[in-house]
């Protein structure tokens, strides 16, 4: 399926963002790091039959402009809410967060706790991932230590979420109140040779964890599916969706 990309200019630059469906409660897709809006693909055409479903690509991804400051959290998400008031996309939200991006729905929903009517967490990140370094293996350590290298040659590089992780966890952490709001986490638990056994098994424990955020949670087990199941098992994604909000539904009524 092609998706039909559009452009939109915010305060900090062009953004390539598309539209589809029609319905609410309306659907934000937020990709993992450095993910394109092509990875929602097998998950898109379902999901809008029935809601109104907008993805985009942040500011240094395919299309859209490069980043001329720091892309910590609060600048994306600030740069989120001004796309979806420029483009008439109407609160509350439903936010699907997968990866990297899972960070952002957290910090979106604790900034703007009344847009957000529930999120769905899709082998999210979780603020305590900062400190698997410690776990990870001395080559993981050294091919990410020469990727930064090669990114501080760049002058729109250096902006780059991956290099603003830490303080977008500390921004999550300066905000203690998370909306009652439904929350979903999808796990694939699918062993995965590139990540060390004990990073697995602590992200696990970690996704886990995002339960406590809200009385109204759900874990879903995806597993035939590693760090990807928008592409490896869509419909469980597809499935949690819908099921999240049949439970938004349901609290709001």
């Amino acid at each position: 399926m092609a998706i039909e990309i559009s452009k939109l200019v915010t305060s900090r630059g062009k953004l390539q963002f598309n539209i589809r469906g029609n319905g609410k409660p309306h659907i934000v897709l937020i990709n993992g790091g450095s993910g394109p809006i092509e990875g929602w693909m097998k998950i898109l055409p379902e999901i809008s039959e029935s809601s109104s479903v907008f993805s985009y690509n942040r500011l240094g991804v395919a299309g859209s402009d490069k980043p001329k400051e720091p892309q910590d959290g609060l600048t994306i998400v600030e740069t989120l809410q001004e796309a979806l008031k420029i483009v008439g996309f109407e609160p509350p939200f439903l936010l699907v967060g997968h990866s990297l991006g899972g960070l952002y729905a957290n910090l979106y929903a604790r900034r703007y706790p009344n847009d957000v009517a529930g999120i769905v967490f899709l082998e999210s990140s979780h603020p305590k991932d900062i400190s698997l370094d410690e776990y990870q293996g001395t080559v993981v350590k050294r091919m990410n230590k020469l990727l930064s290298t090669f990114d501080s040659f760049s002058s729109h590089k250096q902006f780059s979420e991956v290099h603003f992780v830490k303080k977008t966890v500390e921004q999550i952490h300066a905000i203690d109140h998370f909306p009652d709001i439904p929350v979903y986490v999808i796990t694939g638990m699918k062993e995965n040779r590139m990540m060390p056994e004990k990073v697995r098994k602590k992200r696990i424990e970690h996704q886990l964890e995002l339960l406590s955020l809200s009385r109204y949670n759900k874990h879903i087990p995806a597993e035939k599916s590693g760090h990807f199941p928008q592409f490896s098992e869509p419909k469980v994604v597809i499935d949690t969706i819908k099921d999240c909000i049949q439970q938004i539904k349901q609290i709001t009524q």
